[in-house]
């Protein structure tokens, strides 16, 4: 029989697999110090072990991970700055796109307007007034041309912000790329893809459930094959927390939300390992400075054990949650826009003490406006000044072992394992949805919250205490009315040109195959080769899917 190793083992086992790993992924500097030159160590741990240290904090890159998913995290490389960013048309999207990549952003990510959101085309009527407003209108493969125009798939990482429409937008990105010589093997990125948030918080769905969850596994079949390098959708909490919900709220019901994704991509015949190590979260990083910290460690935490527990996965992927942040929309005030900036700094600074791999900081002005482009440099730039000049991405987790962090980490998974089983008791997080449960719950967080403001229980700074008179509103950027004109006559041109009998060919057969169980995300790709706009797409699928409405 084997025995038990110490912990002192353990951990020389870890730093020397650690050291080896780092062939591929060097870290940054020979040695790391501070200012005062007192040496910085990868990893600080206590000097005496308690039982329960292995099993709740481990060593970063190991189960649980609750102290990271990469064994030296951002001493190896910073998170990807992934700015969120689309308006007005694809034209003024893809100047931004490379302004700000020029200014050291390392990921595109996609803002998309209200219509394309939701499977309209521009010149629809349900689109009047929306196009371009709140992100960039794509009707067709020619505007997914001109929006990646000069930029090379195949060294950016790109996310997408789509939801009920993704086939869609991930088939248009994949024949741009093929356009540009570059095979669906080589491209990188996410598409949001999560749908089941929509019917909680956001409201941009097409379909009912079942049909929605069916394009989300056939997503997931297709990417294991086809693009094995894209995270095949981001779960997201951020749309849950904007909702109003609590942190805890945030973690349960996105964890739900994911494990009714798992359980659909089985019950589809897909193996866990096949299609997990590609599954993506999306949180929010709000203004609580350590609930948030312990939030993001927690969440590792706890998918590990479902993984692992429930869902008996075997790939260290598989248990790992990864995750993109973005900072909390819904706390910056159009009053003294200028205190966005550090509400902005402490959320993206939260974030990074919590291991994201991914960030998006909010634009000082986006309570009043689309950014302008100095708001969205100075955003980066807080970005850029928490990863190179303040020192707390030389060691990995500097929080753990603090006695507040810690206790906050426990109480939060105890909290949401409550949630989780709840929802089990509904039958899971699609029937909870059914039920009104999740959204119940997170419009009485919010109540409860916009309540303790009104009676300044809770102080916001600008807002509700510390007011100015006289308060100097920043220049702010509109979109011309003129590009919804524009629009319309780019897809009027469009009809005219392109071969109509290959685009009804293609919605043809892509209508056969809706009735069946065949896998769309080829047919959907056809169309889209085709020239057939996303309006023209959908309202196939609409036909036979039927649209959601909620009760």
């Amino acid at each position: 029989m084997l025995e038990e190793q110490t912990f002192e083992e353990k951990y020389l086992k870890w730093k020397e697999k650690t050291e080896k790993s780092m062939g591929k992924v060097p870290e940054r500097k020979e040695t790391f110090e501070t200012r005062s030159n007192i040496p910085i160590e990868r990893l600080y741990l206590p000097e005496e072990l308690t039982e329960n240290y292995m099993d709740k904090l481990g060593f970063p890159g190991n189960y649980p991970y609750t102290r990271g998913i990469q064994a030296t995290m951002y001493r190896g490389r910073f998170w990807t700055m992934r700015q969120y960013a689309g308006f007005s048309s694809a034209e003024e999207s893809n100047l931004r796109y490379k302004y700000l990549l020029q200014q050291g952003q390392t990921g595109l990510s996609i803002a998309f307007d209200l219509p394309t959101q939701i499977g309209y085309d521009s010149d629809d009527s349900h689109a009047k007034g929306e196009v371009g407003k709140v992100g960039v209108a794509i009707d067709s493969l020619k505007d997914m041309e001109i929006l990646f125009k000069d930029i090379p798939l195949d060294r950016v990482s790109t996310s997408m912000t789509i939801n009920a429409p993704a086939a869609i937008l991930l088939a248009m990105y994949i024949a741009v790329a093929e356009k540009q010589g570059v095979s669906p093997n080589q491209l990188s990125g996410t598409i949001q893809n999560d749908i089941l948030k929509e019917y909680i918080a956001r409201g941009t769905y097409i379909f009912p459930p079942k049909p929605s969850m069916r394009l989300i596994t056939d997503i997931f079949q297709y990417c294991a094959k086809e693009l094995p390098k894209w995270n095949t959708i981001s779960i997201s909490g951020y749309h849950i927390r904007e909702a109003g919900s609590t942190a805890v709220q945030e973690v349960a019901f996105t964890l739900a939300d994911a494990i009714a994704y798992v359980e659909s991509a089985i019950e589809a015949g897909l193996q866990v390992d096949e299609f997990a190590p590609r599954l993506a979260f999306f949180f929010n990083a709000h203004n609580e400075f350590f609930e948030e910290i312990a939030k993001f460690r927690a969440a590792r935490r706890i998918w590990a054990k479902i993984m692992k527990e429930r869902f008996h996965a075997e790939s260290p992927k598989s248990l790992q949650l990864r995750f993109h942040t973005q900072t909390a929309g819904s706390t910056l005030t159009a009053q003294q826009p200028d205190n966005n900036i550090v509400r902005v700094a402490l959320q993206a600074l939260s974030a990074v003490l919590g291991g994201t791999q991914s960030l998006h900081t909010n634009s000082r002005d986006e309570a009043l406006a689309l950014p302008t482009e100095s708001s969205a440099r100075i955003a980066l730039r807080t970005q850029q000044i928490i990863a190179n000049e303040t020192g707390v991405t030389d060691t990995v987790d500097p929080l753990s072992g603090s006695y507040y962090v810690e206790t906050l980490t426990d109480s939060i998974e105890k909290e949401v394992w409550v949630y989780l089983q709840k929802i089990d008791e509904f039958g899971g997080a699609v029937s909870a949805i059914e039920q009104g449960y999740i959204q119940r719950e997170i419009h009485k967080a919010a109540y409860d919250f916009q309540r303790d403001i009104e009676n300044e229980k809770q102080i916001i700074v600008g807002l509700n205490a510390y007011k100015v008179e006289n308060d100097v509103k920043p220049e702010i950027y509109r979109v011309d009315p003129i590009v919804g004109e524009i629009q319309i006559a780019k897809l009027q041109d469009l009809r005219e040109t392109r071969n109509n009998d290959k685009v009804n060919q293609s919605l043809t057969e892509l209508h056969r195959a809706a009735q069946t169980n065949e896998n769309l995300m080829p047919h959907i790709l056809n169309s889209v080769k085709a020239y057939a706009t996303l309006g023209e797409i959908t309202n196939v699928l609409r036909k036979v899917f039927g649209e959601y409405r909620p009760s």
